[in-house]
């Protein structure tokens, strides 16, 4: 029969290099909390941006301009050529890996995009209108122009609020949300969006690939401006008259 040679306070085998191997783990845990690198905290800080309330840009003159932060929005429509089965009006957002957004603080570039429901501004549905050069922050934006999107016979000025088509640099095929088809994301269910041009009969592009740019109501930027009740036409005869006696 087997007896004990040493008593249950004497520690045996490799204990001191165990004490200081948890002493090492313990010190590396405090370190990456301090900074803010635990996986945790990286995800809750990706989170926050994503989710985090944005001002959109107003605009005095009825344009958009290089600069501005603005939410790229595909309005209701409904096909009946297509099996639709994702309906109202969709905003283009940011939709990073889920693995990635556990791994990450940042967005990572490339990253994959969706059309989600909610319009309200927020990190991931803003995007601010770049130039491509740098040296045109501010100026109107005109048709044919080039502009990029970062994470809001002559040249007509593009007005802001009204239905656009976005059409991709090289292969020439514009922005759809493709309502036929729907994506789990890390945000839950989205509408896929793609670079494919939808015609109809006459050739012309259908509603699936329309967009607006959508700027912010002037007194409460964080609303949408296209959400703003239109005033009547009895307002706005009031309006003139008014503007005409203090002229």
């Amino acid at each position: 029969m087997a007896t004990k040679n040493y008593r249950n306070c004497v520690r045996m085998g490799n204990w001191n290099e165990n004490i200081y191997l948890e002493e090492e783990l313990m010190k590396d845990f405090l370190e990456k909390r301090e900074k803010g690198q635990l996986l945790i905290q990286r995800n809750r800080i990706l989170m926050t941006n994503l989710l985090k309330k944005v001002k959109l840009s107003s605009t005095g003159d009825g344009y958009v301009h290089y600069g501005d932060t603005v939410i790229v929005l595909n309005p209701a429509c409904q096909d009946p050529h297509i099996d639709q089965v994702v309906f109202g009006r969709v905003a283009l957002a940011v939709t990073p890996e889920e693995m990635k957004a556990h791994m990450s603080n940042e967005i990572e570039v490339p990253c994959e995009v969706t059309a989600m429901h909610d319009a309200t501004p927020m990190g991931r549905n803003t995007f601010i209108l770049m130039s491509m050069d740098g040296n045109a922050m501010g100026e109107p934006i005109r048709y044919g122009l080039d502009f990029g999107l970062a994470t809001t016979a002559g040249f007509n000025d593009k007005m802001a609020n009204t239905r656009i088509i976005i059409k991709h640099c090289h292969t020439n095929r514009a922005l759809a949300a493709n309502r036929n088809f729907f994506l789990r994301t890390y945000f839950g269910k989205e509408c896929e969006v793609a670079c494919h041009t939808h015609l109809d009969c006459y050739r012309i592009e259908k509603p699936l690939n329309y967009w607006v740019f959508c700027t912010g109501d002037p007194n409460d930027l964080s609303s949408l401006l296209v959400d703003k009740p239109r005033p009547s036409s009895e307002d706005t005869l009031v309006e003139k008259q008014a503007s005409t006696k203090a002229q």
